[in-house]
């Protein structure tokens, strides 16, 4: 199931719970199980609606002590990034560290995938 467009994915219910990621701190994520979504937002800069694809990723518990257990990437670079690592190798097969670099648009996500096994 490679990265899909927004009119190819069903809702995902909420509650959502998206990855905001700071620019230049690195984020470690392991991921159990996920789905592909879409979810509907409203744009901060001008209040435009919009439907957006969606990667859930449920992590473990110990990782986010806080409900609910997985987090909504909104990213479609960070999408399409982790989605060859999980399509190749499944679930909790490594653990991911994630660095933004930029802000705003042009904000790109480096992935460092570290085997588990």
């Amino acid at each position: 199931m490679p990265y899909k467009e927004v009119h190819e994915l069903e809702a995902l219910p909420g509650p959502y719970e998206i990855l905001e990621l700071r620019p230049g701190v690195t984020f470690v994520l392991n991921v159990e199980r996920w789905e592909q979504g879409h979810m509907h937002i409203r744009k901060r800069e001008d209040g435009a609606e919009k439907d957006i694809p969606v990667l859930r990723v449920y992590v473990p518990k110990a990782d986010k002590i806080t409900l609910p257990a997985y987090w909504d990437i909104t990213s479609k670079h960070l999408q399409a990034g982790l989605l060859a690592y999980l399509e190749a190798h499944g679930p909790l097969a490594h653990t991911f560290r994630i660095t933004a670099t930029g802000t705003g648009p042009t904000a790109r996500p480096m992935i460092e995938a570290l085997p588990l096994k």
